[in-house]
């Protein structure tokens, strides 16, 4: 059986590549630190490889986000083992959603790696249905909350946006006003209107809501 390891963590994926070819798998680790690799180039050579299986990080580095890849990896016939550091549950669920067969977290033992790729190899379910549903309707759920969060946002005036974004970079209402040349209760007032608009109840919750969505004020 032919496994590709995408990762640009060499240590992990070195031990990785190790401990399965030691059971007898064939092992190509792609190359990452290519200056030319591109997430196109990445994916084409998976696929020429004729893997069977890759195990795929999300944090590619300069690369971005490893998640682009599982659809069209998964597409080509490939079964997707996600192996990442991130606890998020939602962005599990996104995942699997894309049609990763199931996500695993970096601090698992390596004999998990091996019994996953055992049974990926037999053709076996690498999850149970019921915990593949729950993720993925989590990762759903996310989409719709972020989404109406970007609308909310959208709905700011350019003043609010600016306002926002002074709060986001931790600046008091006094700041703001000084900075703008207007009375604290102006600035006041555009605040109460962002809250509203947000429909959130803190200055705290509006800023968390726009990291949330990597939300940013805009710019000149």
């Amino acid at each position: 059986m032919r496994i590709a390891i995408i990762d640009d963590h060499v240590l992990f994926a070195e031990s990785v590549a190790l401990t399965l070819e030691s059971e007898g798998y064939t092992v190509r680790r792609i190359d990452l630190s290519d200056p030319h690799a591109t997430p196109a180039t990445v994916l084409a050579t998976a696929v020429r490889s004729a893997v069977q299986v890759v195990l795929l990080d999300l944090d590619l580095g300069r690369l971005g986000d490893g998640m682009r890849l599982i659809s069209p990896l998964a597409a080509a016939g490939i079964g997707v083992v996600v192996v990442t550091g991130s606890g998020e549950m939602a962005r599990r669920g996104e995942c699997l959603r894309r049609g990763a067969k199931t996500v695993l977290v970096k601090t698992c033992p390596l004999h998990e790696v091996v019994a996953t790729v055992r049974r990926a190899r037999d053709g076996l379910t690498l999850m149970s249905p019921d915990e593949r549903q729950a993720l993925i309707a989590l990762a759903l759920q996310e989409r719709e909350e972020v989404r109406e969060i970007r609308t909310r946002l959208e709905s700011l005036t350019r003043r609010e946006m600016e306002v926002l974004g002074a709060l986001m970079a931790g600046a008091a209402v006094r700041e703001i006003a000084r900075s703008s040349v207007v009375s604290e209760a102006t600035v006041r007032t555009q605040v109460k209107s962002i809250l509203a608009k947000m429909e959130l109840t803190s200055q705290l919750a509006v800023v968390g809501a726009a990291y949330r969505v990597g939300w940013h004020p805009p710019q000149g």
